[in-house]
């Protein structure tokens, strides 16, 4: 498996992460609701939900891009990078949004978007 394939399972599995925080604690968390238990959340629970939202958005076009890239025989080094290059924008959102850093967060946002739309462009 190439290591943009590991990043694509890796990328696939991380919104969770940011679920787990939006839940972490889990006081007065109700699983038999748990959209209504986390619109009512706010401070860190509502941006890190706001985080798992965002980072799901995200997985279509890596997807597609990895996957592309894959099937055009694209350079696989420089598409590994990119791909790592993605997760690390994306773990870093993640931080961004939990520490309240708006204009930080869009910044790693649009780099995050350069590196999946620079693999497109290495086929």
């Amino acid at each position: 498996m190439t290591i943009a394939y590991w990043c694509i399972l890796f990328m696939g599995l991380f919104p969770i992460v940011a679920a787990g925080i939006a839940k972490k604690g889990f006081e007065g968390y109700d699983n038999g609701m748990p959209r209504q238990w986390l619109a009512q959340q706010t401070g860190f629970r509502a941006r890190a939900n706001a985080a798992q939202a965002n980072l799901f958005e995200s997985l279509p076009l890596f997807f597609a891009a990895v996957i592309i890239a894959s099937m055009a025989n694209a350079p696989q080094n420089r598409v590994d990078l990119l791909a790592m290059g993605f997760v690390l924008t994306r773990i870093a959102y993640l931080i961004c949004y939990l520490a309240n850093w708006p204009t930080t967060r869009s910044i790693v946002w649009l780099a995050g978007l350069v590196c999946v739309v620079a693999i497109f462009f290495q086929i």
